[in-house]
Formats: C-alpha cells, structure tokens, sequence
C-alpha cells in the first residue's frame, strides 16, 4: 500500500496497524477533510462526506500522542473517516484508526497518504464520482 510505504519511509508522520478485527476489509465507507487549504482538498464543498472506497488489511494508523497532537496542531490531519452525514463517530471508523483519521500529509503539505482510494471512485461507469473532488483540487491549484 502506498500510504503504508510513506508512513514507513517517514515521508508523513504515523504508521499503520492491521485492522482492528485483523481481516482484510474492501468496502466504501465515507470520510470528510479536515483542512480544505491543501492542493488535494481545496475543490471539495466543507462539510461534504465523501464515498471513497478502501481494500486493506493494515489500514489501521496509529501515532503517537504527541505526534497526533502536532498533527491536530498543524492541519496535517487531511480526512477521517465519518458517516454519510459526516459526522465522525466510532461506529464509522472502519478499521480501528486513531481519532478515526483516514489521511495525513506532511508538515510542508506536499506529501500525501490516505487508505480510502479514490481512483476507484472518479467515474460514473463505477456509479461513484466522489473520488474526482481529490483529482480536481489538484487539477485546479497546479493550472491556477
């Protein structure tokens, strides 16, 4: 897994865990961005749940607490994981992640990692365009 590796090679702060209840999980689930200012979040509306898919069986992230609070502190915290009304509960939290955290990015904002896939939700012959918000963010601030 991609974000696996970045936390790993310690291009975005945390690590990820086997899921909670240890099984390989594929399924959609909703997640809502925590910080609508990067070049990967900037075009969804605030607020907005996302339908993103995700297939994984170590999706769990874990940090630190001090380590979550520079996160929390710094707007590093890019999705969580959320119901459809994108409200963050524990029961929407799929897999066991702290504080229910779905992505992060770097402290310069320019790395990237989250388990939900949203190429697997970018075209209508998929009956799911939600991942497309992700795609034209960064559409929109490299040809701004």
């Amino acid at each position: 897994n991609g974000f696996q590796i970045l936390c790993e090679a310690g291009l975005v702060p945390g690590a990820l865990l086997h899921n909670t209840e240890r099984k390989f999980i594929c399924k959609n689930v909703f997640v809502k961005a925590q910080n609508n200012d990067t070049i990967l979040t900037n075009a969804i509306p605030k607020d907005k749940a996302l339908r993103i898919p995700i297939a994984h069986g170590e999706g769990n992230f874990y940090a630190d607490e001090k380590t979550l609070k520079q996160l929390n502190k710094n707007g590093q915290v890019i999705f969580r994981y959320c119901d459809e009304n994108g409200n963050v509960t524990p029961e929407s939290n799929p897999n066991g992640a702290i504080e229910n955290i779905a992505g992060v990015c770097n402290k310069t904002f320019n790395v990237f990692g989250m388990m939900p896939h949203p190429e697997r939700a970018s075209d209508k012959e998929l009956f799911n365009e939600d991942g497309k918000f992700l795609f034209e963010s960064i559409l929109a601030r490299v040809t701004a």
